[in-house]
This record gives C-alpha cells, structure tokens and sequence, in this order.
C-alpha cells in the first residue's frame, strides 16, 4: 500500500490519500479525540502523539497537528496508523457509515434562496475546499447573511476568513442578489 500525502494551506494539516475509499459519502470531522470512537482509524491516528484533529473525506484523511509540533517528527507514526488500520480490515467508522455532511435542512420563505445556495456551495465550492483536504457545510441563512462552517484543513487555515470572504462570498453575492454577507460558525 502505497500512501500519498499533500500539503494543505493550513500548515497544521496534511492530506493523506491512502488510494482507496475512506468514506462512501459524506465527510467525517474530528476536531479532537473526544468522539474519535465512533471511528477505528480515527481511533488509531489520535493514538499518534502530536494529532490534534482528523477528517475523512471520500478518498482522502486529512490530520492537524499541535502546535510546535514538526510533520517529520510525526509523519511517518501518521502513515504507519493509516496502513495499519487498511490491513487491518476493520471499518474506518464503527456501526455504520459517516453522516452525509452537507447542510441543515431550511423551510420557508428564503427556502428557494437557501436551495441556491447549497447549489452552489455543492457545485463550486465544497469540490475545492475537498481538494485542500476540507469541506463546508451550510448551518442557516438569516437577513442576507449566510452561516458556513469549515472543517477539516480549512479549520483553523490562516486563509480561511480570506476563502469566505473573499471567495465564496463573492460567488454567492455574484449569484444569488439576497445574499450580502457569508459569516463562519464555530
């Protein structure tokens, strides 16, 4: 087996694409190890001393590290926990699938305006942030603002208030004429 890696934005994080499904669908976010036990090989990277956060992707898993921490000191430990768990035959999430990531659900009269948003966000967006190993997901639209949360590499990315504001703001604003402001969620 044969793991690639590639550096994100975020200098904390890297993407490790091991070459195979990681998740089915959906995306799978674990800003700590608390609740990494829903997760085997979540389980087994946080057990990598310096990981602070691990993300899974379709086909890829995307790991943050502490601070002061260097990726030499723990990159291989990172890359042998992924193998491991791949020869291991165990799932990577215990009990079942990862929940689709995606967006809460919005009724109403914004209801065709917040489908637009999704749209886009599904179609323009959520595709490159998955590329720099993160995803966004859609938390709610009020009084043209639209609420957003990044996770993965993009959490915490020193360029992440710069890609909402700056990128997907714009886009949204350039599409959709209700929207006047993107704001992120914790």
């Amino acid at each position: 087996m044969f793991i690639q890696t590639e550096s994100t934005p975020n200098p904390a994080t890297l993407k490790f694409l091991p070459g195979q499904t990681v998740l089915e669908m959906g995306t799978a976010d674990f800003p700590s190890a608390e609740g990494a036990d829903a997760s085997p090989l979540a389980t087994r990277i946080f057990g990598v001393e310096g990981v602070t956060g691990v993300f899974f992707g379709t086909d890829f898993v995307t790991v943050t590290k502490a601070e002061g921490v260097e990726w030499d000191h723990i990159k291989p430990a990172v890359l042998g926990a992924i193998m491991e768990h791949y020869q291991s035959g165990a799932p990577v999430m215990a009990g079942g699938a990862a929940q689709p990531s995606g967006h809460a659900e919005h009724d109403g009269e914004d209801a065709e305006v917040v489908g637009q948003i999704k749209e886009l966000l599904d179609s323009r967006v959520r595709p490159a942030v998955a590329q720099d190993g993160g995803d966004i997901t859609f938390h709610g639209f009020d009084k043209g603002v639209v609420y957003l949360h990044m996770q993965g590499a993009c959490a915490g990315c020193p360029s992440s208030t710069l890609t909402l504001k700056m990128g997907i703001e714009n886009l949204l604003r350039h599409y959709i004429p209700e929207v006047t402001e993107v704001r992120p969620v914790a």
